[in-house]
């Protein structure tokens, strides 16, 4: 398979852990761009990068970048991932990957014109617990689904600037935190919950703070979702079969799962992978999607939560300011 050059927008957490994903495969990112440049230099002192762009405009315009991994704040996306596709790169863009579903879309028609592949970064897609979990599922071991139960929960201290609680931020739980649950329960049901109820109560600032969600399919697969970002709650996934129920906690970089029997009550652990090699797994899954190899990043997953987190925002009445810009 063909080695890609990547180059990573945004020199945050995430960008540091990709850095660090490819230095374990024995790679370097091929460059590096951000909005302070000094910040750039240093990201590629730190990680051996070769090239550093003086503006973020040399990176879309420079032949040798195959794939762009972008992570800086949810209301950047767009702009940067259009000028990316249509410059013929192939993009990578962590959660949530846009504000709505219009940009998404528009992003999408762009990825089909210039044949390049778009993606969230979604952890849950590529980590090899729940590719494990669901050949067993596919088994008929567990039998039909029924209920699933989602939980995630950090506690922020109330400082309107920060990130998680500013609306120029795009900033909310369900953003920020809820694609998460969201994502997961569409990777477990058969099809995409059409029936979603919630409740919200906002922050200071005016963003979504704490939610609960309501979510059944037209076949009667349901599913709860409590968020908040002013509790601490246990990052945790339970999915109910006829036949048993999985337990998963830290379900976002998952690497262990308990599956509870419902006629004996005997218990199984899973363990596949590792929650330290998240990013690994989805540069792999990334590249053999781009070759063509297979088909690994779900954007049809990635365009069944991002209708519903529109909708469920439509209902609450909560716009970001670039969204009260587009209308």
């Amino acid at each position: 398979m063909k080695t890609y050059h990547w180059a990573t927008l945004g020199c945050g957490v995430i960008a540091n852990q990709l850095a660090q994903a490819m230095q374990k495969d024995g790679r370097t990112l091929y460059s590096v761009a951000n909005r302070t440049y000094e910040n750039a230099v240093n990201f590629a002192r730190k990680y051996g990068i070769s090239k550093v762009y003086q503006n973020i405009q040399e990176l879309f315009e420079d032949d040798n970048v195959d794939i762009i991994y972008i992570s800086t704040p949810h209301n950047t996306h767009i702009q940067y991932i259009k000028e990316a596709l249509k410059h013929g790169k192939h993009v990578l863009c962590e959660k949530s990957i846009t504000l709505n579903l219009q940009e998404l879309e528009e992003a999408k028609k762009l990825a089909d014109q210039h044949h390049v592949i778009l993606a969230e970064a979604m952890t849950i897609y590529h980590m090899p617990l729940y590719k494990k979990l669901h050949e067993i599922i596919q088994s008929n071991a567990l039998g039909e689904l029924r209920m699933i139960q989602m939980n995630f929960g950090s506690y922020k201290e109330y400082d309107m600037k920060n990130r998680f609680f500013n609306p120029s931020l795009a900033g909310g739980a369900l953003l920020d935190i809820g694609v998460y649950a969201l994502s997961f329960i569409r990777s477990f049901m058969s099809s995409v919950p059409d029936n979603v109820i919630s409740q919200v109560k906002f922050a200071p600032s005016g963003v979504d703070e704490q939610a609960g969600i309501l979510l059944m399919n037209q076949v009667g697969e349901m599913a709860t979702v409590s968020l908040t970002l002013h509790a601490k709650q246990p990052k945790r996934g339970m999915v109910a079969f006829d036949k048993g129920y999985i337990e998963i906690y830290d379900y976002p970089r998952a690497e262990k799962a308990m599956i509870t029997y419902t006629e004996n009550q005997c218990q199984e652990i899973i363990q596949c992978g590792n929650s330290d090699d998240a990013l690994r797994y989805e540069v792999y899954d990334m590249e053999q999607t781009v070759s063509g190899i297979s088909e690994e990043m779900h954007l049809d997953y990635t365009f069944d939560v991002m209708a519903i987190m529109t909708k469920i925002r439509k209902t609450w009445g909560f716009a970001y300011p670039e969204e009260n810009q587009q209308s």
